[in-house]
């Protein structure tokens, strides 16, 4: 049986991603390995074993094109409304919650959140299947 380990994400700043993820989800740096022409970045916290991958290429200065394919990744939190408030109050501008309904009952509670590379990232109500 396979076991999700990590995501990996290309990002421009390494400072500034780390920063951002620290900020917004707790992720601290579990490991960094250098390279000559790029630096993994493993972070992650003590809620889960999954881990994102920062992946810096040395020398790019233009931004990474994300394309038109509408992708993300999720994380899940006790207290949404807390979480919005602190994200908004440190600059991340969160966008607004969402009730999003299925057959006349709540299936999740959410927003997004956009890193400073552009990749949205899905915070979730614990509820139901997002635990």
């Amino acid at each position: 049986m396979a076991k999700a380990i990590h995501s990996m994400i290309r990002v421009l700043d390494e400072a500034r991603s780390v920063a951002f993820y620290q900020t917004a989800f707790g992720l601290s740096v579990a490991d960094r390995l250098d390279f000559e022409t790029f630096t993994l970045i493993y972070m992650s916290n003590e809620e889960s074993d999954f881990e994102v991958e920062l992946t810096v290429n040395k020398g790019r200065t233009e931004p990474y094109a994300l394309g038109d394919g509408y992708g993300h990744f999720a994380v899940s939190v006790a207290d949404l409304e807390a979480e919005h408030a602190r994200l908004e109050e440190a600059g991340l501008n969160p966008g607004k919650i969402v009730d999003f309904n299925r057959d006349g009952g709540l299936l999740a509670r959410f927003f997004f959140i956009t890193d400073p590379d552009g990749y949205k990232i899905e915070v979730l109500q614990r509820h139901g299947r997002y635990k």
